[in-house]
């Protein structure tokens, strides 16, 4: 079980920008990055763009690398044009997945996640048609990303899933209670997006931030600058630790996952090649059992103000 790579593999791109730009790396950068790299994709960032422009820089080495990417949501799958909610029926699913192969310039994904749960169709349905899937070559392995427990009991049961992605992180601690139990039981890997709380967590922010307009973190009820400035006591808890460990903030909040379980695998986003190196700097950061009872006895006393998403996004996750 927990057929899965390890955080160092684990690094890559999961940027969603909408701007078609040129790969920035030669193909010796792309070598460099692709040792350490699982590129993680979803039709739905750009749409399109970010599966067009892995599949380009990733062509020469495919055989070296994994591919994750996701389905589901209502996206035509030749205009690209977004309709309002999700779609994972079967011939949706299988339309994307065609489409998908097609971008990232391969024959096969090696692990497709459900984006988010769609509750016009039977989990029993979405798993039966990645079986198909993976019994015609075009898909390796089964994910579900921000599912609830029974989802995914029910979705294990036709076809096992290699990884969950949902949001943990010393900020947002949510999966504790009854997922990570559920993983383990079940021997499923667990894919944590936004291990650095969106930034929060790298001591880069502040309640006077400004965010670009087209941020997504100006919709999140825990940016707020009266968040974060209630927050930033959990800022300081990360940087305390890290300045006793010549450690970034950064790479303690990513040592204190990968200390949580050996399936753990975050995928922080970057665009920036130093970013990157610092990321895969955690692993070198040695988190002791004190040093995690001091961090969770702390983290345990501190009051965290705002949801984690807006409330629309909330009621797509934990279905």
């Amino acid at each position: 079980m927990y057929g899965f790579p390890s955080f160092a593999q684990y690094q890559g791109s999961k940027g969603k920008g909408s701007g078609r730009v040129s790969p920035r790396f030669t193909p010796d950068d792309v070598h460099y990055e692709s040792r350490k790299s699982n590129p993680s994709q979803a039709e739905a960032y750009g749409p399109f763009v970010n599966e067009e422009l892995v599949g380009e820089a990733l062509q020469p080495i495919r055989d070296k690398v994994v591919i994750a990417t996701k389905f589901g949501f209502d996206i035509d799958t030749e205009t690209g044009e977004r309709r309002a909610g999700t779609n994972s029926r079967p011939e949706h699913i299988k339309r994307a997945a065609d489409a998908c192969l097609k971008r990232l310039r391969t024959d096969h994904i090696d692990l497709f996640y459900q984006h988010r749960v769609d509750p016009e169709v039977p989990i029993e349905d979405v798993a039966g048609t990645v079986k198909e899937l993976v019994a015609e070559g075009k898909v390796k392995h089964f994910g579900l990303s921000e599912a609830g427990v029974q989802t995914i009991r029910r979705a294990h049961a036709v076809q096992p899933i290699t990884a969950l992605q949902s949001e943990y992180s010393l900020f947002w601690r949510g999966p504790e209670a009854e997922l990570l139990p559920t993983l383990d039981e079940l021997g499923i890997g667990f894919v944590p997006f936004s291990p650095l709380g969106a930034g929060f967590l790298t001591g880069k922010i502040d309640e006077n931030t400004k965010f670009d307009p087209t941020d997504f973190r100006n919709l999140v009820p825990r940016f707020s600058p009266e968040a974060r400035k209630a927050n930033m006591v959990l800022v300081d808890l990360v940087k305390a630790v890290a300045q006793r460990k010549s450690a970034t903030p950064a790479q303690v909040a990513l040592g204190w996952l990968l200390a949580q379980k050996p399936w753990i695998v975050p995928i922080p986003g970057t665009t920036k090649q130093h970013r990157l190196e610092e990321n895969l700097g955690a692993v070198n950061v040695e988190l002791t059992e004190n040093d995690l009872k001091q961090i969770d006895d702390a983290a345990s006393r501190l009051k965290l103000e705002g949801a984690r998403l807006p409330e629309a996004a909330l009621k797509m996750t934990g279905r």
